[in-house]
């Protein structure tokens, strides 16, 4: 069960680096003219996992990655494994509840606001009729 807890745990890691890189992407590519994270599909999976994340937070609900990896590492008796030390350790920290509560819901505003403020780009009629 130590490796399917480690493939949740990488996953996990994975989320996160989605949701904080994808908000770094969206604004490095307004500069650039990145068309990939200008797409509405890119934008509307990004502000809706940290939408999730933060609602879970502030309904006081643990997140469910994290529930299903102590599932699988329960009473395993094994030692911390190579994934599990260093990934681990990107991820988890010792604070209190509402101090990730307050960080979820106002990297969400963020996001939100970043939508205002570097709307995806919608596809002309035209452009997406000559591309087929």
């Amino acid at each position: 069960m130590n490796g399917l807890a480690d493939a949740v745990l990488v996953v996990h890691a994975a989320l996160v680096l989605f949701i904080v890189g994808g908000l770094a992407a969206i604004w490095l590519g307004a500069l650039f003219d990145w068309q990939w994270v200008q797409g509405r599909v890119f934008r509307c999976v990004h502000l809706a996992a940290i939408g999730v994340v933060a609602l879970l937070a502030l309904l006081g609900i643990a997140c469910p990655l994290t529930v299903l990896e102590d599932w699988l590492r329960h009473d395993t008796g094994a030692t911390q494994g190579f994934v599990q030390r260093w990934v681990g350790r990107m991820l988890y920290y010792e604070l209190p509840a509402w101090v990730f509560t307050v960080a979820y819901v106002a990297f969400a505003a963020l996001v939100a606001l970043t939508w205002r403020r570097v709307p995806p780009r919608r596809r002309d009629r035209r452009e997406s009729a000559s591309s087929r």
